[in-house]
């Protein structure tokens, strides 16, 4: 009797160690193994997001972030994929696994950080507004009245509603699919002002001297990191730390000037 109640112990407790173990090992991190065995790493973008992320003349995806995002996946030793997704849905893109970075000017916020993980900072931004070339319109205050867009899941939007006063003055608050179509608009008169970040803001209007100009007021200042899913721990220090070589190396300061005409990066 004693032998058979020692017998079902043994087992009993074997079985809460095995238990146990798997249920510690269902929680690891196998965030970088996953992406290494696939082979892949497939970044989530708006390919209508110059300088960052977009459409070149031959239809292919080119951009600063398409850049950087190459050089980490040559040193991972792993592929890049371009995966172009809609941008008010990318944090659902990306816990479904369709994607698995976020890596296109995304803007850090708190409201981001409950949902998903972040890279180092690695740019400054402001949401500036764009007017009219002809526009007076200087200062926030000067919107009211005014048709503003914006583009739909961006930072401009949170930072838009995060004025109430400014919010509640505006004609109408348009939203748009892409920063471009909303620019377009602004060029036609069918808006007055577009609120967008300074780096796909001033490169676009560079492009097209004489119809556009940058208002003296702007909505926020902010940072951009790479998104990860947010318990993608392993796969973000790895990312960091090859971002890291890169600024020590300064293959990513070649890649600024390419597309900048200088070093912008954030010191790292």
């Amino acid at each position: 009797m004693k032998k058979a109640t020692l017998l079902l112990l043994m087992i009993f407790t074997g079985f809460v160690v095995f238990a146990g173990g798997a249920k510690e090992t269902s929680g690891t991190d196998n965030s970088l193994n996953y992406v290494l065995d696939k082979g892949n790493l497939v970044l989530g973008l708006d390919d209508s997001f110059p300088p960052m992320g977009f459409r070149d003349d031959n239809g292919d995806i080119a951009g600063f972030d398409i850049d950087l995002a190459k050089e980490v996946c040559k040193r991972l030793g792993v592929e890049l994929k371009l995966q172009p997704i809609d941008w008010d849905s990318k944090i659902l893109d990306l816990n479904s696994k369709d994607i698995d970075v976020i890596w296109n000017g995304l803007t850090i916020t708190d409201e981001r950080k409950q949902k998903i993980s972040f890279s180092k900072p690695y740019i400054a931004n402001k949401q500036i507004i764009i007017v009219s070339n002809s526009s007076t319109i200087g200062k926030i205050a000067d919107l009211s009245g005014k048709t503003v867009g914006i583009q739909l899941g961006s930072s401009a939007e949170d930072a838009v509603r995060g004025n109430k006063k400014a919010l509640e003055s505006f004609k109408e608050l348009a939203k748009y699919q892409d920063n471009i179509q909303a620019l377009m608009d602004l060029a036609t008169g069918r808006i007055d002002a577009v609120v967008v970040d300074e780096i796909l803001g001033r490169y676009y209007i560079a492009k097209k001297p004489g119809i556009y100009k940058v208002a003296k007021d702007y909505f926020a200042e902010e940072e951009y990191g790479v998104g990860f899913r947010k318990d993608d721990r392993a796969l973000v220090k790895k990312v960091d730390s090859i971002m890291d070589e890169m600024a020590k190396d300064g293959s990513a300061a070649a890649i600024s000037k390419k597309w900048f005409g200088e070093d912008i990066l954030l010191p790292r």
